[in-house]
Parts: C-alpha cells; structure tokens; sequence
C-alpha cells in the first residue's frame, strides 16, 4: 500500500509539472503570434473598396471637366448639364432656372452648380468603389493598355448600366420624368464619353490605391 500511495503521488507530481509546461507554452505560442507581423492571404476587398472610394473623387473630378467641355461641343452650356443631373432629386424643378423678379419657381445658379457639382462628386466615389476593387482583381497585373482598355469597357458598362437598367425607369418613377437618358438635355454620346473617361481616370491613379503590405527596418546584424 506504501508503495502504491508514492506511485500516485509521483504521477500526480508529474502531471502537474506537465501542465505547467503546457501553459509555459500556450504563453510562448501566445506572445510569439501577438509580435508576428500581419500577413494577407487573398484579395484585400476590403483596403481596395476604401482607396476606391477616394480614387473615385479625383476619377470624378477629371471626367466633370470633360463634362464641362463636352457640353460646350454639343453647344450646351456647363451649368444646363449640371442641371440635368439635379433632376433626379428635384425633377423637372432643376431646370426652370428664371431671373429672380418673375414669379416662378427659380433655383439660384451657385444653388445649383454646388449641388450638382457636390451629388456628381458622390456619385464618382460610390462609383469608384466597385470599379476599383473589380479593376485590381483582374488586371492588377496585366500591361497598362490592358488596364486602360478594360477601364474604358467598364466604364461603358456603368454608363449602359445606369443610365438604361436603372435610370430609364427610376426617374420616371420617382421624379415624373426621363431628363437624364433623354439627349434633349444630355447627348448620348457626352454620357457616355464621360464615363469612359471616368473609367480611364480611375486605371490611370489606381496605382496609388494599390495595397502595398508594410514592411518594419530590418533588425541590424550583430556585432
């Protein structure tokens, strides 16, 4: 029976100093794993949803300037292209634009320029953001024709798809009327080539939203 209660009392030693050990390495494996630097494993979707959504602003802002000088080609003026774009949220309110002195609804020329300009910008950003992250999945690393020829695709596709598959049918429904898609106030082809334009832009500076993973200073050689 001695001997018995010495065997158990020496497992029971040896148990505890096995789970000693156990936490001594659940610590280590937990401090090594909280200094290892982060490391991605796929498509960083999210990082490329985010630098999209700022891409699209400067895309935004290039493609309103061809905006602007593609409605002085077609013999329109800038702010009556601006105007288009406002009726989707006022209507056809956006484009009774009147002196001050007659007795009609009127919308002040700055009103309308900064609004427009302002519900342009957005929209090239919540733009930007499935164009960029669809851009560096499949061409990330193809030649820069490539890319631009691809941005001018898609940038067609937005076009048909938003004027077309949405637009024709939105506004109608929701502002009594069809000012966006109808070439008395927007060209077709202004559209369009807007969008292209947009879609190049974002090829061009897609460079700068491109994911770079960081890497610290090198620790230095002994001595």
């Amino acid at each position: 029976m001695a001997a018995s209660d010495s065997e158990l009392a020496a497992r029971q030693r040896e148990l505890m100093d096995l789970r000693r050990k156990a936490n001594e390495l659940e610590s280590e494996i937990l401090e090594a794993a909280a200094t290892q630097p982060w490391s991605l494993t796929g498509f960083y979707t999210t990082y490329y949803a985010t630098t999209g959504f700022m891409l699209g602003l400067i895309a935004a802002v290039v493609s309103l300037l061809f905006n602007i000088a593609g409605a002085s080609v077609a013999g329109k003026t800038p702010l009556e292209l601006i105007r288009v774009y406002l009726t989707f949220p006022l209507g056809e309110k956006a484009l009774q634009l009147t002196e001050a002195a007659q007795k009609v609804y009127a919308i002040d020329n700055g009103v309308i320029l900064t609004s427009g300009v302002c519900l342009y910008l957005a929209t090239g950003m919540m733009l930007g953001v499935p164009f960029h992250v669809i851009a560096m999945r499949f061409t990330a690393r193809s030649g820069l024709m490539t890319r631009l020829l691809f941005g001018a695709a898609l940038g067609i596709f937005l076009w048909a798809f938003n004027f077309y598959a949405v637009l024709s049918w939105l506004q109608p429904l929701t502002c009594g009327g069809n000012w966006i898609t109808s070439s008395e106030y927007l060209p077709w082809w202004v559209a369009a080539a807007t969008h292209v334009v947009f879609g190049l832009t974002m090829i061009v500076v897609s460079p700068l939203g491109q994911y770079v993973p960081y890497h610290g200073p090198a620790e230095s050689p002994a001595a």
